[in-house]
């Protein structure tokens, strides 16, 4: 650990502490801090207590995975995003409360609503027929228009912010639009296009050399794999569904969804790469949102941990592994 993460640690566990103290009163017996990657750890009598460094939104399965390992209620403190955790937290059978904290004092978290869902416009919807003609695949999150490769997404349908003209960009995320603008600005998007799905389908080919275009959103070519076929994951249909929550960076290792029939019965398949210790809570939360009856998380066998299948017997609905 860094000084200045050492740092960061110390401070955090003195703030939940003097929390901790504050909320109920004075010191509490068996105070005992730990330490907690995420943030801080304070075991007492009889509860544990968990504050969250930062953004929670990722946070509900490593306070779980941490936290149920001592056998005690769980009380998690966090200064954003406790809605959300609260919503998750109500899908698990788990002895748990969740707390805002609002400067000195710790606030009961209200659940809150799942994100409606929002249809694309027209005019960016039009620019389906380029993407597909250019051979990638159309795919649309909470209104957005996108174009992936074996789930790679390589353009993305925007409003100029300062005209307000409807185009599409072509890139992995908004630098690499910006920056491949600068540089190819004169080609026109159709050939533009063309050229970065020919040269990025080249790397999401199966059996390709690890290079960086194979490593961004494995969990999403996880998922393409899947929507070919969904016998191989046990499913009868199988489409891409949205993230209960929006990805803000499309380079960044996020959960993907997947919904269809298996068995006869609706269910949310969500997909991760590498070991998640929040992909229960996060399939869940798809699950509820989807109004389907089941989930079903697809992970490599190497990425399944005790945790995850601890998380699974505490579910509120059917949610069980798959493992490729």
């Amino acid at each position: 650990m860094s000084a200045d993460a050492e740092r960061r640690s110390r401070l955090l566990a003195v703030k939940l502490r003097a929390l901790v103290r504050d909320h109920l009163g004075g010191e509490q017996p068996g105070e005992s801090p730990q330490v907690f990657a995420p943030g801080a750890a304070l075991l007492t009598d009889p509860r544990t207590w968990l504050l969250v460094d930062g953004g929670a939104t990722r946070g509900l399965g490593a306070c779980l995975a941490w936290g149920l390992r001592h056998g005690r209620p769980l009380s998690l403190l966090v200064e954003r995003d406790s809605g959300l955790l609260v919503r998750r937290a109500a899908l698990l059978d788990v002895d748990l409360e969740i707390w805002h904290v609002d400067d000195r004092a710790l606030l009961p978290a209200i659940a809150e609503d799942h994100l409606p869902h929002v249809a694309p416009r027209p005019e960016h919807l039009a620019f389906s027929s380029l993407i597909e003609s250019a051979g990638a695949n159309v795919v649309v999150e909470h209104g957005v228009v996108a174009g992936e490769i074996r789930g790679l997404e390589i353009c993305r349908v925007v409003d100029d912010p300062h005209t307000g003209e409807t185009r599409l960009e072509v890139g992995l995320g908004a630098h690499d639009r910006e920056a491949f603008a600068m540089v190819h600005g004169e080609l026109p998007t159709e050939e533009a296009l063309g050229r970065v799905v020919e040269a990025v389908a080249v790397h999401r080919a199966d059996g390709a050399d690890s290079h960086p275009l194979n490593r961004f959103g494995a969990e999403r070519l996880m998922r393409w794999h899947a929507l070919q076929n969904p016998a191989s994951i046990g499913f009868d249909s199988l489409a891409a569904a949205e993230p209960p929550v929006a990805r803000t960076n499309v380079k960044d290792a996020v959960p993907c969804a997947a919904v269809g029939e298996r068995n006869g019965v609706r269910t949310v398949a969500v997909f991760a790469h590498g070991v998640d210790l929040d992909v229960v809570p996060f399939a869940l939360d798809a699950a509820s949102r989807e109004g389907a009856d089941e989930a079903v998380v697809v992970l490599r066998s190497r990425d399944v941990v005790a945790a995850h299948e601890e998380m699974t017997r505490l579910a509120r609905m059917s949610v069980s592994i798959t493992r490729l």
